[in-house]
């Protein structure tokens, strides 16, 4: 059934993606093997696996001594223990002795804990008596204040699955385990076609009844944004012959292509032709229950995405967000993106207490996930030194200095990434 101006009747939002997406697989871009230097936003092609250990040896995450924890078991201020010090561990250097019981050496955070050690006390909780002699004023537990080896990342565990787009912290964590190349896909190119009689060039002075191309400036900013590289093919008069050239073209040369103007039902408006006569199955709708962004048409040529989208510059925005960035983001081969990260900051409800040590902000990473239909923020806690926590996180709770943690259940802000 049509409506009054002939044109099918309108779909929802979400039948029209419903209809381009059973089109999946798309034309994918190519994969490419780069430099971890050139990886970032790109997304992976295959399961990134560790060749190594992170780290590779115990290590130290603060300034202090490395101890055997049972030497201080009981310790107070009142009733330190004592332990002899007997060597220093330089940085980047393995050690080359033992420690015994009853024996600590000084060691810097990163440093390598010598065989005999399992733990470190902090410089605040000791004071030397004298050269050979300390006094260790708060006990530790076996493995506090050390990353054991393997505890970053595994030799032969999943760092990052197919489909992952590369973060800054995910780079790190791919030099941290000796990664310099990694396998990606290519960012699709998107074609962008902007058509109209009236439309010229931006920075050409416009006569009465024209206006400036702003439409391929805002897309070519949104496409990069998205993941994807905009190919810009011109400004192009509302012709049969012109645009369908040029739309043949743009199949043939990219992954996707968008051609702004022409999507309403006037006299000269051939978008909805040209689709249907370059390839099949042509287009599959043509207006939409949105507003603005009503006459949006959306088509698959030769399993090529074609969009259609109005002129109004606002209404491209709506729509790219709408249809063309899901698209962006099957074509790059990033998995579906969680429903919730959107905004720059949203509220969740803590999942497990927090506690925080009082006069400090702390950072805490997180995960956003839906538990019982709520969306929660689950606590990845682990060692400063450890990146890949930061990988597996969405976003960060902060504690302010005041608080001196966060009860279950609380509903905190969470700073996404």
């Amino acid at each position: 059934m049509k409506d009054m101006l002939g044109r099918e009747e309108l779909i929802t939002v979400e039948k029209a993606l419903y209809l381009l997406f059973q089109y999946v697989p798309f034309k994918m871009p190519a994969v490419k093997k780069v430099s971890i230097e050139k990886a970032y936003n790109l997304v992976t092609s295959q399961d990134i696996i560790s060749p190594e250990n992170l780290p590779a040896f115990n290590r130290s995450t603060v300034d202090g001594f490395a101890v055997n924890a049972a030497d201080t078991f009981g310790a107070t201020e009142s009733m330190p223990a004592y332990l002899n010090i007997v060597n220093e561990i330089l940085m980047g250097e393995e050690p080359n002795f033992a420690l015994k019981r009853g024996e600590v050496a000084k060691i810097s955070t990163g440093g390598m804990l010598p065989s005999g050690a399992d733990s470190v006390v902090m410089f605040e909780y000791t004071q030397y008596i004298d050269e050979k002699t300390l006094e260790v004023l708060k006990p530790v537990s076996p493995g506090e204040n050390v990353i054991q080896a393997g505890e970053d990342a595994k030799k032969g565990e999943v760092i990052f699955k197919t489909g992952h787009r590369l973060r800054p912290q995910d780079i790190g964590a791919l030099a941290g385990i000796g990664l310099k190349e990694v396998e990606v896909y290519e960012k699709p190119i998107v074609s962008i076609i902007s058509t109209g009689d009236e439309i010229v060039p931006a920075g050409m002075p416009v006569k009465p009844g024209q206006v400036r191309d702003i439409n391929t400036y805002t897309l070519s900013c949104l496409i990069e944004e998205s993941g994807g590289i905009p190919l810009r093919k011109g400004i192009f008069k509302d012709n049969y012959e012109l645009i369908y050239q040029v739309l043949k073209e743009s199949i043939e040369e990219s992954s996707m292509v968008i051609i702004s103007g022409g999507s309403s039902v006037g006299a000269k408006d051939v978008t909805e032709k040209v689709i249907n006569d370059i390839g099949t199955p042509g287009v599959l709708f043509h207006g939409v229950t949105l507003k603005p962004g009503k006459p949006t048409i959306g088509g698959i040529i030769d399993n090529v995405p074609v969009l259609g989208l109005p002129g109004h510059p606002g209404a491209v925005i709506i729509c790219f967000n709408i249809f063309v960035k899901p698209l962006i983001l099957e074509l790059s081969g990033t998995v579906k993106e969680k429903t919730f990260v959107r905004n720059r900051i949203i509220k969740a409800k803590i999942n497990r207490n927090i506690s925080s040590s009082p006069g400090r902000e702390e950072h805490i990473a997180v995960k956003l996930e839906e538990i019982n239909g709520e969306l929660c923020a689950v606590p990845l806690l682990a060692k400063s030194g450890i990146i890949t926590t930061l990988t597996q996180a969405d976003g960060i709770v902060i504690i302010p200095v005041f608080k001196t943690g966060i009860i279950k259940d609380e509903i905190v802000e969470v700073r996404l990434f």
